[in-house]
Formats: structure tokens, sequence, C-alpha cells
């Protein structure tokens, strides 16, 4: 970095070089051109009478006849040349900022920030794109991610003849009311998608009053937050689809080849930013892995009594696509 700014220092204090230009050339061959015309209409015309009073405005005229042209000239020539030094210092500036850039990304791929090919270039234009409607909505629900739990279901009462009261084991009325219905549970999984997405603010908060399915939510919502520092959006990527029956047969346990198409994410730049970041980052690999087991969980009970079509519109959500990124990652689908 510091060579190249001393090349750029040089090449901005830098005079072109390369002696006498074409443009002054022509110049200087115009200007002869024009003097020898000047001498032979003088030597040709008739002299003016040596007894004729002297005219002041005749010999101005005569002079700026002779010396104008020559001055238009040397002018459009100055102009022309300073024209030609500004491209070229122009062109060299570019070059020079070029070759800054290409040190800058070279020097940040040597040092593992990159890493897997990905170029400095893709992230910075990730970032560009950085306001989106899903980091939003999860902005405007993060106030509601921790509900107060329901009061405990009193204690029977003391049994006469017994010497201690009947005593409950504590658990939660929410884990003995219904069970989330799946559609709710992937419209929660996939959050809202504007302020506005009523149907998606009631089934995710429909989801957040059922333990499992706020934890997973919970941990989803981590991390969607820290793939967004990275300029890493869901609704950016595009995966391969996997057919219902791979989610299911990786839900049963299966890995290897069979189930490779989960990791259908493509976009190398997501990738190997979500590698480093694994690597590196100790909270996010901790949340990445976190989210990976609840979301695993999940899936093997959600397949079970839910039609492919569910399924399918499971793999859809913004936080199944999070699965896929890291999963692919992780190397969970090996």
């Amino acid at each position: 970095m510091a060579s190249t700014e001393n090349d750029l220092k040089s090449i901005l204090a830098e005079k072109v070089q390369g002696g006498i230009s074409t443009t002054e050339i022509i110049a200087i061959a115009l200007s002869i051109l024009w003097l020898l015309a000047t001498v032979a209409f003088f030597t040709f015309v008739p002299a003016t009478p040596s007894d004729a009073p002297f005219d002041s405005l005749r010999f101005v005229m005569t002079l700026m006849a002779v010396f104008l042209p020559i001055a238009l000239i040397w002018v459009g020539a100055t102009a022309a040349k300073s024209t030609r030094i500004m491209r070229e210092e122009s062109r060299r500036l570019q070059a020079a900022i070029d070759g800054m850039r290409q040190s800058y990304l070279s020097d940040r791929q040597a040092q593992g920030v990159s890493g897997g090919g990905a170029t400095v270039e893709k992230k910075l234009d990730e970032i560009a794109q950085a306001t989106k409607q899903t980091e939003t909505a999860l902005a405007t629900f993060a106030t509601t991610r921790t509900q107060p739990r329901q009061p405990l279901p009193p204690a029977h009462p003391t049994v006469a003849g017994d010497d201690q009261p009947s005593l409950e084991l504590g658990t939660p009325a929410e884990d003995l009311g219904p069970q989330l219905d799946r559609d709710d549970m992937i419209r929660a999984l996939n959050f809202p998608n504007t302020d506005q997405d009523e149907e998606g603010f009631t089934a995710l908060r429909r989801a957040l009053k059922e333990r499992k399915a706020r934890q997973l939510i919970q941990a989803a919502q981590d991390v969607l937050t820290l793939l967004s520092q990275d300029g890493i959006y869901m609704d950016d990527l595009t995966p391969d689809r996997a057919r219902p029956e791979i989610w299911r047969r990786f839900a049963h346990g299966e890995r290897g080849k069979v189930i490779a198409s989960l990791g259908g994410i493509r976009d190398r730049s997501s990738l190997a930013l979500t590698a480093g970041r694994m690597r590196e980052d100790a909270i996010f690999r901790d949340a990445a892995h976190h989210f990976l087991r609840l979301f695993d969980k999940m899936l093997a009970e959600f397949e079970d009594d839910a039609t492919d079509e569910q399924v399918s519109n499971l793999s859809e959500t913004r936080s199944a696509r999070a699965f896929m990124l890291l999963g692919r990652v992780a190397g969970t689908f090996d």
C-alpha cells in the first residue's frame, strides 16, 4: 500500500515527457506559412509613395494582420497541449487508483477476510443494498421477543388426613396449551414482510407463546441480525429448491449425497463471508450452531404430520434459507 501511494504522488507530480508534440509542430508550420505569405504579400504589393503621410491606423492594422493569426494558432496549440496533458494525467491517476484498489483487495484476501475467492467488491455492493424490509420487520417486533410467562396453575389444596399438601411440579401453562398450527409456524419463521403485515405479526405472536417455537424464532432472529451485519440478507438469496422428500429424509437422520441438495445456496460471496465469520467470530459461531440444532429438532417434529406443500412452504422461509446457508458452511449436509 505504501509503495502504491508513493507511485501515485510521483505520477501526480511528474510532467508529460516526450519533447515537442505533433500539435506544436503543426503550429510552427502554420506560423511559418503565414509569415511567408505575409512577406510575399508585401513583396509583390506596390510600395507606398515616400511622400505619403504616415498612417498609424494602417500600420496597426498591418501588424494585426501579420501577427494576430499567428497568436491564434499558438493559443489553439497551447489549449490542445493542455488538454492532452490533462487526459494523460487522468489516465495515469486512474491507473494508480486501480493499482491501489487491487493492492487493497489482495491484502484483504491474504488476511483471510475475503476467503474462498470472494471479493470485497461484492461485499461492498451488498452493503450498499442493506436496507431490506425483512430486517425492518425484525426491528419492529424485537420488543416482543421476551414474553411473560403465564402464572403457574395453583397447587392442589391440602387433602384432609395428609400431613403435607400435594404440590405441582410447576409445568408452565403455555406447555399445556394447544400445539402451534403448522401454517402459523411457517409464517412466523418467515417473519413479517413489512410493518403492515398483520397476518405475519399475528402468526408471530402466536408462535412466541409456544416455548419451543419461541426459542427457534429468537435463535433465527439472532443469526439473521448477525448475517445482516455483513450485508447478507435472505431476500437476496435464491437457493436451489429441494423436494419435500429430501427434507423429510434429512429430518429422519440421513446425511451425505442423498440430502446434499439442501445446501442449495450458490452465492459464493455470502458463503465466503459466512465461512470467515464462523472461523473468526465465536459469538456468531455459537449462535449459528444453536440455531442449527433448534431448526433440526423443529424439522423432525414438523414433517411428521405436515403435508408436502407445508414442507415446501417451510423451505421457502427466511429461517430455512439461513439454515441452508449456515448448514452448508458448517457441513451439516455432508
